[in-house]
């Protein structure tokens, strides 16, 4: 969003966010995601006969609500709440450009670039979790992903203002290492304060799990930036894909795992023919009539090819 939003104004940036992410959001909805639901809702004996006939029921009444249309797209829900979340702080993001906040921005980048202080940003992750774990059926379902969706939103600043200074990356940079060592070291203790049947809503796992879900991404961000800062036709290639990819990956491994839950062999050679046969089902998927077609790149949030790129 802040690399969009340095070339792009509000309107063509929604435009662009628009189609990157709810157009492929509305298609995989109307076309694969209604096929997870379909084989869970044979495999729970809910519905008996072909996926032709289920898709007519597919629109009776709203999946987690009773009925099958899932309007959250399951794990498309990522690409929903991060449109909405750009069009919530397209405001500030905007209002964050002017003279005076990036001054301000300014001034805290030098503040964060001190030894260790990088790790206080987790501070709004602690605060953030603190605040709606008051309310764990509401704000607080962790039904997306293991968070809140308002501590996502909380990530999602975050990133925006580490990208805004070139000090907060580097100051990501410094710290890798000593990001990673204490994010092993607050998983270590997290996994056994579980095992202790310590609630992770409680007040000193609250504050454990967002310098953990911290240190992580600083350790993540610290390694890419410093390790990763090229480019290449490998990398060029899977950039493209990686859209396409998380677009198809749950929808191919469930219809797989379905054919194959039967088999009569251990958990492990079932892992490895899972894991390698949808790669290469995603992989053809994505290179033949995803890739080559126009159409089918604008409907997986991808740009169209034009002439001369097909020719190059």
């Amino acid at each position: 969003s802040y690399y969009a939003l340095s070339y792009l104004s509000g309107r063509k940036y929604l435009g662009a966010r628009f189609k990157r992410l709810v157009v492929p959001l509305v298609f995989g909805i109307l076309t694969h995601v209604s096929l997870q639901v379909y084989i869970e809702r044979v495999s729970h004996g809910q519905f008996t006969g072909s996926f032709a006939e289920f898709y007519p029921h597919y629109f009776d009444g709203f999946y987690a609500f009773g009925g099958n249309f899932a309007w959250m797209g399951l794990h498309l829900w990522y690409l929903e709440i991060l449109f909405l979340f750009s069009l919530l702080m397209l405001p500030i993001f905007l209002l964050l450009r002017k003279q005076t906040a990036r001054d301000m921005i300014t001034t805290g980048a030098a503040f964060f670039e001190r030894r260790y202080a990088i790790f206080l940003l987790a501070v709004p992750i602690i605060i953030m979790e603190w605040l709606i774990n008051t309310q764990p059926e509401g704000i607080g379902r962790r039904d997306f992903g293991g968070w809140s969706l308002a501590t996502y939103l909380v990530f999602f600043t975050l990133g925006y203002l580490v990208a805004s200074d070139l000090r907060l990356r580097q100051a990501l940079e410094r710290h890798r290492s000593s990001s990673l060592l204490m994010a092993i070291m607050t998983t270590t203790a997290g996994y056994f304060l579980l095992q202790a049947d310590v609630s992770s809503r409680g007040f000193f796992f609250t504050i454990l799990r967002g310098f953990n879900s911290w240190f992580w991404l600083t350790a993540f961000f610290g390694f890419a930036s410093k390790r990763l800062d090229f480019n290449n036709r490998v990398l060029k290639y899977a950039g493209e894909a990686v859209l396409p990819f998380y677009i198809l990956h749950q929808s191919v491994i469930v219809v797989i795992g379905y054919f194959i839950a039967d088999w009569g062999v251990g958990v492990m050679p079932k892992y490895l023919f899972l894991s390698v046969s949808s790669f290469i089902a995603i992989l053809a998927i994505y290179e033949l009539p995803v890739r080559r077609v126009n159409v089918m790149r604008l409907l997986f949030g991808m740009k169209a090819k034009t002439a001369s790129v097909e020719r190059r």
